[in-house]
């Protein structure tokens, strides 16, 4: 069997979420099936690190999608030109995009419909494309997958796409996360909060993230609270806004808020294990990785009640309204203040985690890959 599949978001050192997915499984899905032939379309010139066997056979599809008139162009003609060619039995997009002008079979990955539900959240340009497209891709493919139950409800009833042809396949985190031991600990804290506890957000700072109204949040719990706990934010800064900018330079506590910009796998592991909590509490996430990254570190959760991240959280976390900063601010008062609520979401983190591994999501898409064919 030969499938040809879209490793475009595969640039190295530049591994979002999607880039993760793609990765995590396609590596495992590689090595777990030799008999079958693989040909991973690239828009530049890949890094050896994406070719995972000698099963794969990396092409280089032009021009490089680096905004919505190449998008369509690289799928529509370089990636057609790939197809035409190779004549594979199935087409694997594991961010979603498909070339609409082929008779090759399709499993297209819809990771969330984020630009459906926020609109606002998106250039409006891009925000467009979307929009005319994805409804597109997901009456072409022959399958779905998808990383949540919330996700697979949100396609079948904006698209009117049968429920039986979606898969959910959930996200796994990656195991290099872990907790840390105290001495670990307050290393870690010496070294970037000045030996203090910390909220931690991890992410793109992206407006659907929510990070004003969490900063907000804790400029409140800093109030009523005088804790010494800091808030270290880990993302670059994509859509950095006045308002943001007016919390981290102007607030009262603007010293106790630390912008930390992007930050490697090992420092991650490293901060994710010392936080006193994660906050994540976005508006709309398909999935949510942090999250299960913090349970693989033993670190509690401040998430939202929206979308997709109560079904990620389970009981493991504390779940509030992301447009109420008194909601955040409550429930980080309420983590800081009772030990043993910590210590029973830490307990019922260590039994969610086990709900999601890359190994599950490598089988489960296989499975995905295969109904598609057949």
């Amino acid at each position: 069997m030969r499938i040809a599949v879209n490793t475009r978001l595969l640039i190295k050192g530049k591994l979002e979420g999607i880039g993760w997915f793609t990765y995590e499984s396609l590596k495992r899905i590689v090595a777990a099936h030799p008999e079958h032939e693989f040909i991973f379309i690239f828009d530049r010139k890949p890094h050896p690190d994406f070719i995972f066997g000698d099963n794969v056979k990396a092409v280089v599809a032009h021009p490089q999608a680096r905004h919505p008139i190449l998008w369509y162009l690289f799928f529509e003609y370089g990636v057609r030109r790939v197809l035409k060619k190779f004549k594979p039995d199935l087409f694997l997009s594991p961010d979603g995009w498909l070339c609409l002008n082929t008779s090759v079979k399709s499993l297209a990955v819809i990771h969330d419909l984020n630009f459906e539900a926020h609109p606002e959240f998106l250039p409006n340009h891009i925000g467009r494309y979307y929009r005319h497209f994805f409804p597109k891709f997901a009456r072409k493919a022959n399958r779905i997958a998808t990383v949540s139950e919330f996700t697979k409800s949100d396609i079948s009833n904006r698209y009117g796409v049968s429920a039986d042809r979606i898969d959910v396949v959930y996200n796994g985190a990656n195991k290099a996360f872990r907790p840390l031991n105290s001495s670990e600990i307050q290393e870690v804290r010496q070294m970037y909060s000045g030996g203090n506890p910390y909220f931690l957000f991890v992410g793109l700072i992206h407006p659907r993230k929510n990070l004003e109204n969490q900063l907000k949040a804790f400029e409140i719990f800093k109030r009523e609270t005088q804790s010494e706990m800091k808030f270290l934010v880990v993302g670059a800064r994509h859509w950095w806004s006045a308002e943001l900018e007016a919390i981290t330079t102007k607030s009262e506590f603007k010293d106790d808020i630390h912008l930390l910009g992007r930050k490697s796998l090992d420092d991650l592991v490293l901060l994710y294990g010392a936080a006193f909590a994660l906050m994540y509490v976005s508006y709309f996430e398909g999935f949510g990785i942090p999250i299960t990254e913090a349970f693989q570190a033993e670190t509690p959760v401040i998430t939202s009640t929206e979308s997709s991240m109560p079904e990620i959280c389970g009981n493991a976390g504390l779940v509030v309204n992301p447009q109420s900063t008194s909601d955040i601010s409550s429930a980080m008062k309420k983590l800081a203040g009772d030990d043993l609520l910590r210590q029973k979401l830490i307990d019922e983190g260590i039994k969610r985690r086990s709900y999601f591994s890359w190994d599950k999501t490598a089988e489960l898409l296989w499975r995905s890959i295969e109904k598609a064919i057949s």
